[in-house]
């Protein structure tokens, strides 16, 4: 904090002595000419010289006491409702600056100082709040993320070392091989959510709004995930209506579908269902992507969309904890809804509302 520099306070107190001493003075001296005039005409009185010297000395000392306990007055009113709360405010500042975001500023007392204060105080305290918030997400980011890419490099590093083992056989050589492709994999897909999820926090992703079926579009990346239902035999249910046209942007929403297909196969055991539906009302289409997997307590379903976080710490090395979390950030980008319903030993459900192109309503 800044030192207050003595020579410089007198001379500001000085400043503002001769100010108000000018002022007093010049009112004074009006008021006590035309009451002296007025009264020596009135009573025809004749004003001698030294009437006029004891009387302007007496002015002058009045003056020059009235004068000082204005400052006075004037000093203390500043120090308690200017100088107090800004000395608080820099303090906060210059905390904040430091990075302890924890610092919150009381609200000075309405009748002691300008409301103004209190609105600047409110607008810092909103900014150190939301400061902390991000310092732990920024925290929380960077612990999970070294965690998450941790694993698959060790795995790497492991099977790395195992390749050098003098006569491997070709099996194994094969297999430590394939460990390490599908751990760099891992790695690459992980390093290719986060820059996308950046990219959508911080809005430098702009969508490319175009018209398109939406029923096709779900049918297309459905498609994708064949071999997949095959391998585990599961039952694909389907009740897509046509016609349902959106404007929005396909590769955003084509993210979405394949999250949510991914994470509906995944956590599908053999023989199991996974369904599709898209019906739409008058203004909105609807998507629900069902599964009958574990499902999900409350707690768990509650945090699912968080960055890094795996409800199922069995089925992490199968994913990252970052594909829920792009979903929620595009379906908030093009001004949709998503929810999700649950129930473990049952399966999970999630909806879906956009908005259907303009064209249609």
């Amino acid at each position: 904090m800044k030192k207050v520099n003595p020579v410089k306070g007198i001379l500001k107190a000085l400043n503002h002595y001769l100010i108000f001493f000018l002022l007093i003075a010049f009112i004074i001296t009006c008021c006590t000419m035309l009451f002296v005039t007025t009264l020596s005409k009135s009573l025809g009185v004749t004003l001698t010289q030294q009437n006029i010297s004891v009387a302007a000395k007496l002015t002058f000392a009045n003056v020059v006491l009235l004068s000082f306990i204005v400052t006075v007055i004037d000093r203390l009113r500043r120090k308690l409702t200017v100088e107090r709360p800004v000395k608080m405010i820099t303090e906060a500042t210059n905390k904040i600056i430091e990075g302890d975001f924890s610092v919150r500023i009381k609200p000075v007392t309405k009748y002691a100082t300008d409301d103004s204060f209190n609105e600047i105080i409110e607008c810092i305290n909103k900014i150190a709040e939301e400061l902390s918030g991000v310092e732990t997400l920024r925290s929380d980011f960077i612990a999970n993320i070294s965690h998450e890419m941790k694993t698959p490099l060790t795995v790497m590093q492991n099977y790395g070392t195992l390749l050098q083992t003098p006569g491997l056989s070709e099996e194994k050589r094969l297999e430590y091989a394939n460990g390490i492709i599908h751990s760099s994999r891992r790695l690459s897909e992980m390093m290719t959510n986060i820059l996308k999820l950046n990219r959508l926090e911080n809005q430098q992703i702009f969508p490319e709004t175009a018209r398109f079926d939406l029923g096709e579009q779900l049918c297309e990346c459905l498609l994708q995930f064949e071999n997949i239902w095959e391998q585990k035999k599961i039952e694909i249910e389907t009740d897509i209506a046509e016609n349902i046209k959106v404007e929005a942007d396909s590769e955003l929403l084509s993210l979405v579908w394949n999250n949510l297909f991914s994470n509906a196969f995944k956590f599908t055991d053999e023989g199991g269902t996974v369904s599709l539906s898209l019906t739409a009302t008058e203004h909105h289409a609807i998507i629900s992507v069902s599964d009958t997997g574990c499902g999900m307590t409350p707690e768990i379903g509650a945090r699912i969309f968080e960055k890094f976080y795996q409800g199922d710490p069995s089925r992490a090395i199968q994913g990252n904890g970052l594909g829920l979390a792009l979903v929620k950030r595009i379906i908030d980008i093009i001004h949709g809804e998503i929810s999700v319903e649950s129930a473990v030993g049952i399966g999970t459900t999630f909806t879906i509302r956009i908005r259907r192109a303009e064209s249609e309503l």
